[in-house]
């Protein structure tokens, strides 16, 4: 893969889906879950994406540690879970997620490089802090910005802006990297470059904006920068 980002300045992280494996709590509870792990493990993240938005279209912003407490009540009664003792633990898991195989390692060749890192996340402050220390990611990031300052979420243009912002960085200098092709719209839409880490194979977005490039793993990052 040859250089095809000239000029970045600093390079923006989606967290959940891009550095985080959602799906490892409820891996981690298979035991408990049996069969209905990772179809509770899609629900659960589809409506916390959903509710996300909804409150944002509704203007009755709630931190995403609530959202996400939400969707998964949600999807337990879907299917059919009554555990609170289970629920408690699948919470506690969400604060730890695992960080993808090819996550750390590359966050640290970029720091290695010189390049501003950031991560720009739906997420809480507390729920961002716990996941950052827990997956050994922190000594690699300038910055964790949440929405939680703004009380709307991605894909509104002001969270982009925050950390254009914040970065003291034009977006046009900004690569901003997502797994998630909503987030990638946004953020393409917005006036970042961007990177779409197509993991799972799917088809782009039928939406206004699109990424610069798709990729299938983090490290095939810094070859797009001429490392």
């Amino acid at each position: 893969m040859t250089e095809i980002f000239d000029n970045i300045a600093a390079c923006v992280f989606d967290a959940y889906g891009t550095l985080l494996d959602v799906n490892s709590a409820a891996q981690q509870c298979r035991a408990d879950l049996g069969d209905q792990a990772d179809a509770l493990s899609q629900t659960w993240r589809v409506r916390q994406l959903e509710y996300s938005w909804l409150r944002s279209l509704m203007g009755r912003y709630a931190d995403f540690w609530q959202i996400t407490g939400e969707a998964l009540d949600y999807a337990m009664a879907v299917h059919g879970i009554d555990n609170p003792v289970l629920r408690a633990r699948l919470m506690a898991l969400y604060l730890n997620l695992t960080a993808y195989p090819d996550a750390p390692e590359t966050l640290a060749r970029l720091k290695r490089h010189g390049m501003k890192t950031a991560i720009l996340s739906n997420g809480s402050p507390t729920m961002l802090t716990a996941a950052v220390d827990s997956a050994r990611l922190r000594d690699s990031l300038d910055a964790v910005y949440s929405v939680d300052s703004l009380g709307i979420f991605k894909p509104h243009p002001s969270v982009y802006q925050m950390a254009s912002d914040r970065l003291e960085v034009v977006p046009a200098r900004i690569l901003f990297v997502s797994s998630n092709g909503w987030d990638v719209a946004g953020a393409a839409a917005f006036g970042f470059r961007v990177a779409w880490i197509n993991r799972s194979g799917l088809p782009t977005e039928r939406l206004p904006a699109k990424a610069d490039v798709e990729i299938a793993r983090l490290d095939q990052l810094p070859d797009l920068l001429g490392w």
